[in-house]
């Protein structure tokens, strides 16, 4: 299977890749002219053959000439997920995992127990999770990366979403099962909010329910953040993807 990169534009029938990307290709995947990737611009994707690599491999440009357009039918679903601040190790796996299941934006949240020295550093993490979030779109050969936004209050991003399904993951008994939530009802637009370590607060239930976010459960068992983005959107996919074709 072909590897995927991004661009930022095609140029008629040429495209460039400049460099971190640039430099991986070459020294790490040893590209040479005349091999076949595929790139991506967000919108199209190409069959591209090196064209020319720079001098050294060290610094420069690949230039690629496009050769056949690839067709990409892409998903009309759309999960934005509300994830709230956790341990950054954690935090950067949650965010490769939700990019490989298919999350069209990761909303930040600062949670009222979020840790505050996370949320105090988190403005010097984003490029490093945007990195991330690149790298692993282009492991999973999506057509483009999801967005990245800052960090925001729990209540503000409650109040913000728009989506016609809005689900907020919780463990208090009366929350109904997630399988029941997503069998009875259909869309293309998803919410879900997922809180952090210490869980939500009284206060920001009571933002959500305002906003129409639904309680849902995914089981008995307490799961830590990063177990739940992953059977989070693994059931909401499953459930709903069929009518988003």
């Amino acid at each position: 299977m072909r590897r995927r990169f991004f661009v930022e534009k095609f140029d008629g029938d040429r495209a460039e890749i400049r460099g971190e990307a640039a430099q991986h290709l070459g020294r790490v995947l040893r590209a040479e002219p005349g091999q076949l990737y595929e790139l991506s611009d967000g919108t199209e994707v190409w069959l591209a053959r090196v064209d020319k690599i720079p001098s050294g491999r060290a610094g420069g440009a690949i230039e690629f000439a496009l050769t056949e357009k690839i067709t990409v039918v892409d998903s009309s679903l759309r999960i934005r997920l509300l994830l709230s601040l956790v341990k950054f190790d954690r935090m950067e796996w949650c965010l490769e995992k939700a990019t490989e299941l298919g999350v069209s934006e990761i909303v930040l949240l600062a949670a009222e127990r979020s840790e505050k020295a996370l949320i105090q550093a988190a403005a010097k993490r984003c490029e490093r999770w945007k990195k991330i979030l690149l790298e692993s779109a282009q492991q999973s050969r999506r057509l483009r990366p999801p967005a990245l936004t800052a960090t925001a209050r729990a209540d503000a991003a409650f109040g913000a979403a728009h989506e016609n399904l809005k689900i907020i993951f919780s463990e208090r008994v009366t929350a109904q099962p997630l399988g029941e939530i997503v069998q009875r009802v259909s869309g293309r637009e998803v919410c879900i909010a997922i809180g952090p370590e210490g869980g939500w607060t009284d206060a920001e239930f009571s933002a959500a329910a305002r906003s129409g976010f639904r309680e849902a459960s995914l089981g008995r068992e307490i799961l830590r953040t990063e177990t739940a983005v992953i059977a989070a959107l693994a059931v909401v996919r499953y459930a709903l993807e069929k009518d988003a074709s």
